[in-house]
């Protein structure tokens, strides 16, 4: 018996996987959940108590989102989280793929169902704040753990200065830490803005700047929706070793777009992915680390576009990604001018 041919079986393959798309998009909870997951990663528990459904019953339309490409699973610690994957298995299908995921955005969850999701993101940043404000003191020698700011503050620093030589009027750095990145933009820009939404780790980065005598940097306790922050005000905006700590990184890039001017730059430095699930536990971390292409795909739909990148070579088990990303200028029209 004759084997099916490469060219048959490439049309089976494309014809199953048109099949799959078209099952996962035929259910009203499924395309709820794609709906859900174009904000961030969610698991299993989260997505159930969002949508009010049995976690037997959510497995099985994950599963068929699974299978049919939408989305993808990932683990982080104990739990597994599934997100929207972005690019089609097969490139004739991406059209459906893509229309797919974005006629899901259109759709609009009912009141219940937003006050629920909402409901996780303030338990997502509560436990984060509680942990910065019992081991405040102790975040310097946690972080040196996993990996110390000598390593990436320089990678930062020069890729900024490469790409902003002048400097600029504004800049941001969302979640400073102790501050130590404050000393590098201080002397680069009018003035600095330090924003941290936990207190305790705010008060230690205004401890630091008053040692050193940063007089043009300012600190705002909130997070990068405060008011007291512009839209299109800043020259670039930092985010250092803040994205698995936080409750939506998607958001943080959402913020980052808003709050820069045409072609300012977002400077984000985190860890990539990594399995070391004892990080949670000892420097608070909700996400284990990103793929580069996360980044790169909340920044696009944020309206950013890609700049520079530096990776650090594997440190303590963990490999370190310090990128930018440039909100683009807008378009200039010209009319053309007519003769008489």
């Amino acid at each position: 018996m004759n084997s099916a041919s490469p060219l048959s079986t490439a049309i089976t393959a494309s014809n199953d996987a048109l099949l799959q798309l078209c099952k996962a998009g035929g259910d009203m909870l499924r395309l709820q959940v794609l709906r859900v997951l174009s904000r961030d990663a969610y698991s299993v528990q989260e997505l159930c108590h969002i949508l009010d459904c049995r976690q037997s019953g959510m497995s099985h339309h994950l599963k068929t989102l699974t299978t049919a490409g939408l989305i993808t699973k990932r683990r982080e610690g104990n739990s597994l989280f599934y997100r929207r994957t972005y690019t089609a298995a097969i490139a004739d299908l991406a059209p459906l793929h893509d229309a797919l995921l974005s006629s899901a955005d259109l759709m609009q969850l009912d009141l219940d169902q937003q006050q629920r999701l909402e409901q996780v993101y303030v338990e997502r940043a509560e436990r984060s704040r509680a942990f910065f404000a019992e081991h405040a003191s102790e975040f310097g020698e946690q972080q040196e753990q996993m990996v110390a700011f000598n390593v990436y503050g320089h990678s930062c620093m020069e890729l900024l200065r490469s790409s902003q030589p002048q400097g600029g009027e504004l800049a941001i750095e969302i979640g400073p830490g102790e501050g130590a990145f404050l000393a590098e933009l201080s002397p680069r820009y009018a003035k600095v803005v330090a924003v941290d939404n936990a207190e305790a780790m705010l008060k230690r980065a205004g401890e630091f700047v008053n040692q050193q005598g940063l007089g043009n940097v300012a600190m705002v306790l909130g997070d990068s929706r405060d008011a007291q922050l512009a839209p299109n005000s800043a020259d670039c905006v930092v985010c250092n070793m803040v994205l698995h700590h936080v409750p939506s990184p998607a958001d943080i890039f959402k913020d980052a777009a808003r709050l820069l001017k045409p072609g300012g730059l977002f400077c984000v430095t985190d860890l990539c992915r990594h399995d070391q699930s004892w990080a949670r536990d000892a420097c608070g971390d909700l996400w284990l680390g990103f793929e580069p292409d996360d980044l790169s795909e909340w920044a696009v739909a944020s309206g950013l576009q890609d700049g520079a990148a530096a990776y650090l070579a594997q440190l303590n088990g963990f490999r370190v990604q310090v990128r930018q990303f440039i909100k683009a200028e807008p378009h200039t029209f010209h009319t053309p001018s007519h003769s008489a």
